[in-house]
């Protein structure tokens, strides 16, 4: 078992190395561009095709799933988001939380912005615009209608302009009722409601007047035009997602529904659907008291364009009677206590995994619970990131206390592992047995030593996911330069630290890795000096290995999000408090100052 810790904490960090750069590393540029374009088209003002609403409406009597209205017309004259709102009649749309407008054609939300969140930490920058119109290169909306038959006549679609019966704003408190009647007497009155933040209530009241009873099916549908841009990293789930039936939470990617043409769950009596961004959602929750059809969608006749929406089972409305459907809507950014207020109030299933908090559920969704009431008492994240951390400390101080207090036994027993060695150079199975005897007989974990290392990591994983995933981090300040805890620091030691005009990051190919900013720098200070409070390893590859440690992590970590470096820096400062302390305490030698001299003594040269 020679080097045996050391060989086991080199194996530890080579892992994390691996997985945090195989799985947990993106380039933060690729996001910050992916945004940055989207910003500037709906600037700019381009825009794809105009594409009108083909019926494709099921025939008499059809049953199979997926009969939902698509746009499929061909491509007409591009419109910017300007010219597309002018063109028909709308409702507005004024909350607290949201402004925008309701297309009375198809009663379709189509006009949708985030008054709380700007497209970068300016707060004079534009609003978040969240739904668009379908003219518009990125159109995204949100239809409820419904399919009929030859006994119904015409019922709401895509086509269908609804009048206006009462209210001129939706707005909290002040709904919108719409009214359409059809040539065989069939009336629908549609009551828009909204809440203060996100929550759309869609209520419609059929009712039959004529003769016969009639069968219609209800629809819903979320449609997103042309290819939307992802982050494109495996711990978080953008496109189409829905709890439903035994099934339970689903998440689809674009590009299985776009290999598959469509994908088809089992029918469901309950749960929701949509499509989902990283901050951002829009999700259907039917209320119609039937099993729906529910369906994740790929088109490509006329325009690209994703689709995630329903079908129920027949409603009858008896003659002379009338039937009721309510759909909820949620539109809009995902707020974690909202998010867990809507599951609570409305019944709705599991809807708090809208928000990806993946694996480590059970670790990341406390921590950011934690983050968040330490933020409201200390009202801001970074300090609370800090405050978490000595928490975490606190709660692994048990265990991180036997490590440190093994590694400094396994320290003053080091000339009897030389001597064990060296008496044993030529039998390893006997230097290993006595290396054994040593262990028990000074009660000595040899793998005590990787635990401060490998209990950090899923904590590290949790933060990761609570700094990436949630929109209470985004734009969230530090101090100073620090604007942003969940973007990585900006500043970069390539330009002293914008002293210079030169931009490191427009450099080709590796531009992204010299943006080493102010922090990655202290993390990778920190780190070096933890790594040093141990003695140096006599295996030079290990040696090695530990000397590179610290230099690959500083570039690595420089490209993750703020808040994270600063976890880990300040982590890494209180394990070498920790650490010196308890060997202090237990008569070990400290390795640091004599490992940071022998960096700067003069090597021996080698005789002639």
């Amino acid at each position: 078992m020679e080097n045996n810790r050391n060989l086991l904490i080199t194996i530890a960090l080579s892992v994390l190395i691996l997985t945090l750069w195989q799985v947990f590393y993106v380039n933060p540029r690729v996001e910050a561009q992916r945004e940055a374009a989207q910003i500037e088209a709906q600037r700019s003002g381009e825009t794809g095709q105009q594409a009108g609403e083909a019926s494709n409406l099921p025939s008499a009597g059809a049953t199979q799933p997926g009969s939902v209205p698509g746009s499929a017309a061909a491509p007409q004259a591009p419109l910017s988001r300007g010219q597309a709102l002018a063109q028909g009649q709308r409702v507005q749309i004024d909350t607290p939380r949201l402004s925008g407008s309701i297309n009375l054609a198809g009663a379709r939300l189509d006009d949708l912005l985030l008054k709380d969140y700007h497209t970068t930490v300016d707060k004079n920058s534009p609003n978040i615009e969240l739904l668009n119109p379908a003219a518009v290169s990125e159109g995204y909306y949100v239809e409820v209608g419904y399919t009929g038959n030859a006994l119904t006549g015409a019922v709401p679609g895509p086509d269908t302009v609804w009048q206006v019966q009462e209210g001129s704003t939706l707005s909290p408190g002040n709904p919108v009722s719409l009214s359409f009647t059809n040539e065989r007497g069939l009336t629908f009155l549609r009551t828009f409601a909204v809440d203060e933040n996100y929550l759309f209530t869609i209520t419609d009241t059929i009712r039959n007047a004529a003769g016969e009873p009639v069968e219609i099916r209800n629809y819903g549908r979320t449609t997103r035009m042309g290819h939307p841009q992802t982050a494109g990293i495996y711990i978080l789930h953008e496109g189409f997602i829905g709890v439903l039936g035994e099934e339970g939470l689903q998440e689809v990617k674009y590009s299985a529904a776009q290999e598959g043409g469509q994908i088809l769950p089992n029918k469901s009596a309950d749960g929701w659907l949509g499509i989902t961004d990283k901050y951002w959602a829009v999700t259907m929750v039917p209320r119609a008291q039937k099993d729906f059809q529910p369906r994740y969608a790929y088109f490509s006749d006329g325009r690209e364009r994703f689709q995630a929406d329903y079908l129920t089972d027949p409603v009858t409305v008896a003659p002379g009677g009338e039937a009721k459907v309510e759909t909820l809507v949620f539109a809009g950014a995902k707020v974690v206590d909202v998010i867990d207020a809507y599951e609570a109030q409305h019944d709705i299933r599991q809807f708090e995994l809208l928000i990806d908090w993946g694996w480590f559920y059970f670790i990341t969704k406390p921590m950011f619970y934690l983050i968040d009431w330490l933020f409201k008492l200390f009202g801001n994240f970074g300090v609370a990131i800090l405050a978490t951390t000595v928490l975490v400390k606190l709660i692994f101080f048990p265990l991180a206390n036997k490590s440190y207090k093994s590694m400094a036994n396994m320290k003053k027993v080091q000339p009897a592992m030389l001597e064990i060695r060296e008496k044993y150079a030529d039998d390893k199975m006997k230097q290993q047995q006595a290396m054994m005897e040593l262990y028990k007989k000074e009660k000595i974990n040899p793998l005590a030593g990787c635990w401060p290392i490998l209990i950090q990591i899923p904590v590290f994983f949790a933060l990761y996911k609570v700094l990436y995933v949630t929109i209470e981090m985004r734009h969230a300040p530090f101090f100073g330069w620090i604007r942003d805890l969940s973007a990585p620091d900006p500043t970069t030691i390539f330009n002293l630290f914008g002293l210079l005009s030169f931009d490191p990051s427009q450099v080709p190919v590796i531009g992204h890795f010299l943006m080493l900013g102010v922090w990655p720098i202290i993390m990778g200070i920190t780190m070096f000096l933890q790594m040093r409070m141990n003695p140096t390893p006599p295996d030079p590859t290990q040696a090695m290995i530990f000397n590179w440690m610290p230099v690959i992590f500083t570039f690595m970590l420089a490209t993750f999000p703020a808040g994270l470096v600063i976890y880990w820096a300040w982590n890494n400062l209180l394990s070498i408090i920790q650490q010196g302390v308890i060997m202090k305490r237990q008569g070990a030698k400290i390795e640091l100052w004599d490992n940071l001299a022998n960096l700067f003594r003069r090597k021996p040269k080698p005789a002639e």
